[in-house]
């Protein structure tokens, strides 16, 4: 059997980080047992789906770096083969016409809620042997139902939650197509998922309650009945349900934040699954690795301290020249376009090891290529009066020294000493002229990379020279 997974969004909203979870183990699956990965788009909620919100999935996904081998399938482009299935199960007897009123319905949930029952649809139309049903009332245009089976269970093995059994006396008959003749969500999933050949269906817990009246629709059908599993729900730090009051919820949010897909990625693979004490890993290893096992069928929760543990690594550890590509982007919205000189590649290197974020990253660099900001509670601490003899020494000392990183900590260390001072209070009023702020990494590494030029420039503004 060849392994085919699918990963279908509803295009009503960007792509959330529940639904990459989803789309990473899917994609994993296929990829470890050598299958397909399919994208389906799941768009008959023609008043929720956007263009946008389409393009926001399809943006994530290459983001991410989630390949389909099949798709995007879009569901609106499949409505004749909906409709030429709901035909034949109407043919075979296995759905039927059903001409309730709104208003019939309204009445039979009322009474039923009164007498303390499940509101649920009372078979009133539903065609059986003996049964005499009234004739059809012509100012009602019908929706189609699936005639469920009225006795045993349904049943299946979900590979995370284990043995799950429904009663079918639970499920009443579910409309497949609705009165203008679209037809309904399940009926699509099952048609997609029974056409596609998918062999696994992966997705959240929260569609456990639409499993038996799909694996009932594959029945009648006489389709094969995928492998289930229901992943657990993420829930927030504070230990809630992921929502949009815990901040990045959408996948593009995380690149807006300065996160680096590999290292969101990463993350989602240990939400919910392990293997062993494992904390990094390229997706490579994830694919190799990934089994259905180890997923685990309890809530996960978003650890958005573990999230800036990996970004951090993966920043520090990737190749340079790709770091300074996805820099520069952010480099330039902040005004402080890369230059010849310094190489952002050098900056990078020095920096790099300070930063969570890309964001972060490429603001405290940004001052090598633009005027900085002087933060001033920084200035009136540092540049003060007693200070400015030393730095005017060392002005002067700095115009003609070697421009080595050595030869730079060497003027600042005898400048030091010649105004009996503790380094700091040289080495900290330098920094606040050369970067606005009072901290950065090892100051003559800082002025070496600067250039002998920006240095004696920016410390002129303040000496007065």
């Amino acid at each position: 059997m060849t392994v085919r997974t699918r990963f279908a969004p509803s295009p009503t909203g960007y792509l959330h980080i529940g639904g990459a979870r989803t789309a990473l183990f899917s994609w994993a699956y296929a990829k470890k047992h050598q299958g397909q990965f399919i994208l389906r788009i799941e768009d008959t909620d023609v008043a929720r789906s956007t263009p946008e919100a389409v393009q926001a999935i399809l943006d994530g996904m290459h983001w991410l770096g989630l390949d389909y081998d099949e798709g995007p399938f879009y569901q609106m482009q499949r409505m004749e083969k909906y409709k030429q299935v709901i035909q034949q199960m109407l043919e075979a007897g296995t759905a039927y016409y059903c001409y309730c009123s709104k208003e019939e319905l309204d009445a039979l949930r009322e009474s039923q809620m009164q007498a303390g029952l499940k509101p649920r649809y009372d078979g009133r139309w539903r065609p059986e042997t003996g049964k005499v049903l009234p004739d059809a009332p012509k100012d009602i245009p019908p929706v189609v139902r699936f005639k469920n089976p009225m006795a045993g269970v349904v049943a299946w093995d979900d590979l995370v939650k284990g043995r799950i059994e429904i009663s079918n006396a639970e499920l009443d008959d579910l409309i497949i197509a609705r009165a203008d003749g679209t037809p309904t969500y399940n009926f699509c999933v099952v048609v997609d998922d029974w056409e596609m050949g998918v062999t696994h269906v992966i997705r959240g817990d929260d569609h456990v309650n639409n499993t038996p009246r799909q694996i009932n629709l594959l029945k009648a059908l006489n389709a094969q009945i995928p492998q289930y599993v229901h992943l657990s729900m993420i829930l927030g730090d504070d230990g809630q349900k992921l929502s949009k009051r815990h901040g990045a919820v959408s996948v593009m949010q995380y690149d807006e934040d300065g996160y680096l897909p590999e290292a969101v990625l990463n993350y989602l693979a240990r939400l919910g699954w392990s293997h062993g004490d494992d904390e990094v890993f390229s997706m490579a290893q994830f694919c190799q690795w990934f089994d259905l096992d180890h997923i685990t069928a309890s809530a996960a929760q978003f650890n958005t301290e573990k999230l800036n543990w990996l970004n951090a690594h993966y920043i520090k550890t990737m190749d340079l020249e790709r770091l300074a590509e996805i820099v520069t982007p952010r480099l330039v919205k902040l005004g402080a376009a890369p230059a010849a000189s310094p190489k952002l590649m050098d900056v990078l290197a020095l920096y790099r090891e300070r930063a969570n974020n890309l964001n972060q990253l490429a603001a405290e660099i940004a001052y090598f290529y633009r005027t900085p900001a002087i933060h001033q509670a920084d200035a009136e601490k540092h540049i003060t009066e007693d200070a400015m003899p030393a730095i005017r020494h060392l002005y002067q000392e700095l115009l003609s020294c070697d421009w080595t990183v050595e030869a730079i900590h060497k003027v600042i260390q005898e400048t030091v000493t010649q105004f009996q001072l503790k380094f700091p209070k040289v080495a900290m009023p330098l920094r606040v002229m050369l970067t606005g702020i009072a901290q950065s990494p090892s100051i003559d590494a800082v002025m070496h990379l600067m250039g002998r030029e920006l240095v004696l420039y920016r410390m002129s503004v303040y000496c007065k020279i």
